[in-house]
This record gives C-alpha cells, structure tokens and sequence, in this order.
C-alpha cells in the first residue's frame, strides 16, 4: 500500500506531522545561522535576545486570527497559504545581522505566517480524527516540531559551516515550497460521512468551514449546517481554558528558552563546539519526539481501555510531565559537562512533551467545535512566552555576564533555568485544579 492510499485522515496526519517538522526546522536553523552570523559581527547578547524574540511578537498577533480564518475559509487553504508565505520570506530575504530593520521585518512576517499554522492544523484534525485517536494524532502531528528541531540541530551546524549562515534559509524555503505542493495536491476538506462511528461522538460535526454570513449553507446534497457564532466570552472566563492556556505558557517559555538559547550555552557557557557534538546535540528534541508520541499512546489507552477517565488522564499525564521537567531544568546549570547538560535538558524536554497528552489535546476535549479558536487563544500565550523568555534571557545574560576567562559564569545561566523550573511547578497545580476532560463548550 502507498502512502497515497492510506485513510484520508491518515494521509492528513501523516502530512500535518511533516508540516510541524519543517516549520522547527526554520526556527532552529534561524537561531544557528543568526548565531554564527552575530557573533562573527560582534552582537551582544541583549541584542541577538531582541533579534531571536522578533518572529514571536509575528506570531503572536496571528493566532487567533489564524484560527478564526481556519474556522471560516478552512484549515486546508489558511495552511497552505501560511507556508507559502513564510518560504518565500526565507527565499528573498539576506541573512544580514547589520541589515537590522530587513531582518526584523522578515522575521515579523515568518512569526505571522507561521502564527496561523497550528491554529489550523488543530481545526484540520478535530474535522477528520475521531475522538478515540486524538490523543495519538495531535501527538503525532505535534512530534514532528521536535523531530524537525533534531534534525536542524544535528544538520544544520554542518551545513552552516560548509556553506556559510544563508544556506539556510535557502534549504529552509525549498523544504517549505515542497511540503506545500504535497498538501496541495493530496490534502482534501472531509466529507461529512468520513467516520461513520465519528458523529454521535462529536467528530465532524459542524467544523467545516462556514460562510462570515449567519445564513445556513446547502452541503452533501441538500444538508444545512449553520455558520457558528463563536462564544467569545465563555471561552475567555472558562477556567479549564485559563488551565490549558497557563500551561501552554509554561510550556512554550521553556521550549523556546532552550530552543534559542542553547546553542549559546553549549558554545559560550560551556564552551562546547556544536559542530564537535556530533549527533548528541540532538538528544533534547529527540527526547521530545519520543516521549510525545509515548504521551499520545498512554493516554488514548488509558481512556478507551477506561483505566481512567479523560480528565483524570490528561492531570495525570500533564502533572508527571511538568513535575519531573521542573527537576531537570533546575539541575541544568549544576552541571558543567556536556554530558550533564544533554542529559537534563533531554529529561526536561521529553517530560514536557509527555505533559503535552495532558494539556495540549485538551482544547479537542472541551471544545471540539472551536478547536483552532481555542488552540489560538492558548498558542497566543505560548507565543507570550517566547516573547518574554527570549529576550529577557538575553537581557538577564548580559546584566549578568562576569567576565572570567572571557566566559559566562555558571551564575548567569542559573536564573535562564529556574524560570521555567518553577513556572512548570506552579502550572502543573493550576492544571491540576482547574482542568476537565469534558465537553463544555456545545
């Protein structure tokens, strides 16, 4: 059997998961490529800070609107039109660190482009997977950003180095332009009737896209399905919405902290060559790839074998998560090997991950009908976290900065990491308090 002729809905999954690989792909090979080009130009650390944090305020701003154009136009087309964007950015735009404004304006407009991918993907699979394979599905899809931010940090310092920072971003695009051609020729909107079991349970029901009309539409040969009337203020005062959107935040400042910032820790703080690391430098993102996936299975067996409940399955999961990473990350700046630091950023990221089968597929359990509405309002917070942790890293860095050698003293770093150590504690309570599986958005 080819892959043409999986299930539509596996075909889907299959190619969203590529989606999230290629788009980690970009944001790490950015950090890389940036990095070398800076340092070779003589950018501080506050500076490259604002520099790396720019694509966040992009994607802040497109969040929720990305998911309120999947909601009307469909998540096919809004992602689609969101990688075509962000790989023709990378394709004409020089990487110049002394070119500050063009690079700015470059990295806004990838942070926008890429703001509407995820909103999208989670309107696209709460149309086409039954609610029995989500947890697996979104952590599928989901996996593929840390498998992508693997294979940029285990590639791209060598294709750097070979042939020079730009290189990048050309490889980046053309990644971007094939993964478009694939969707567009093999992704499709669902009919109705694509799982017949999907229905009663909530699948498919009134997620296809909708006019900006209140009128009813004719769909599947006479059916009327009426365009939907978002509740803004009940998704905005819920408290399993503040839940999931605490610990997106959470999530997402540690994620991009490290995803950002260690390939400085490793050249300057530890003064580790990347291209010298071989394929360890990896591990981390690796780690996540693995446990997320590991995350998705647990938890779909753990509700279809009624083990337990779906809320006690997604605090569960989420609690372990975030617990067991707040460890590793306050134990990362103890450790001055690059054995010790693999090590604990591995466990943080990959508990994480596992964390992500907890609050991530949760948007899907309470508010299967406005998925991507709510997947925006809580990624707009993630992106938040970016905003704030990366470029307050930079700034924390250089108030810091004790010159001992020329190096970082292991003190500069410690504040980077217990940030994120104490935030996933505090949001694993909230979750835990405030979180449910149910449906409570109709």
């Amino acid at each position: 059997m080819t892959w043409m002729n999986l299930p539509n809905r596996y075909l889907i999954v299959i190619l969203t998961f590529v989606s999230t690989c290629v788009c980690y792909i970009e944001r790490v090979g950015f950090s890389i490529a940036y990095t070398v080009a800076a340092d070779a130009a003589g950018i501080n650390q506050s500076s490259k800070g604002t520099i790396l944090s720019t694509f966040y305020y992009g994607y802040a701003c497109s969040q929720v609107p990305g998911g309120r154009a999947a909601q009307k136009i469909g998540g096919r087309k809004v992602l689609l039109f969101s990688f075509v964007l962000w790989s023709l950015t990378c394709f004409l735009v020089p990487l110049d660190p002394n070119r500050v404004t063009i690079l700015v304006v470059a990295r806004l407009l990838v942070g926008v482009a890429q703001g509407f991918i995820f909103p999208s993907i989670h309107t696209v699979l709460a149309q086409w997977v039954p609610p029995h394979e989500r947890s697996r599905s979104v952590s599928l899809t989901t996996s593929g950003m840390y498998l992508g931010a693997a294979m940029g940090m285990l590639f791209l310092p060598s294709l750097v180095k070979l042939k020079g920072p730009e290189s990048v971003f050309l490889a980046e695009a053309a990644l971007g332009v094939l993964w478009s051609v694939l969707w567009f020729k093999y992704a499709t909107d669902p009919p109705r009737s694509e799982h017949p079991k999907a229905a009663a349970a909530g699948f498919g029901e009134s997620l296809l896209p909708t006019d900006a009309s209140p009128r009813t539409k004719m769909e599947n040969g006479g059916s009327t399905v009426k365009a939907t009337k978002i509740p803004w203020k009940k998704i905005l005062i819920s408290r399993p919405v503040w839940a999931i959107v605490v610990n997106n935040f959470t999530f997402h400042y540690a994620l991009y902290v490290l995803m950002n910032w260690l390939p400085t820790y490793f050249e300057q703080g530890l003064q580790l060559s990347l291209q010298e690391m071989g394929s360890s430098k990896m591990m981390p993102y690796l780690n996540m790839f693995l446990f997320l996936n590991v995350g998705g299975i647990v938890a779909d067996h753990l509700i279809t074998k009624r083990v337990m409940s779906v809320t006690k399955t997604r605090k569960f999961l989420n609690t372990v998560g975030f617990i067991v990473a707040s460890i590793a990350l306050l134990a990362l700046p103890i450790f001055r090997t690059s054995v010790g630091a693999i090590l604990c950023s591995s466990v943080a990221l990959g508990f994480l991950a596992l964390g992500r089968a907890g609050f991530a597929v949760n948007h899907m359990d309470i508010a299967p009908r406005y998925a991507g509405i709510v997947m925006g309002v809580s990624n707009t917070a993630g992106t938040l976290a970016g905003i704030i942790g990366v470029d307050m890293t930079g700034r924390l860095l250089e108030a810091a900065k004790i010159e001992y050698s020329g190096l970082f003293s292991p003190e500069s770093w410690r504040a980077v990491f217990f940030i994120p150590g104490w935030l996933c504690i505090f949001s694993s309570f909230i979750f835990l308090v405030f979180s449910t599986g149910e449906r409570i958005f109709d």
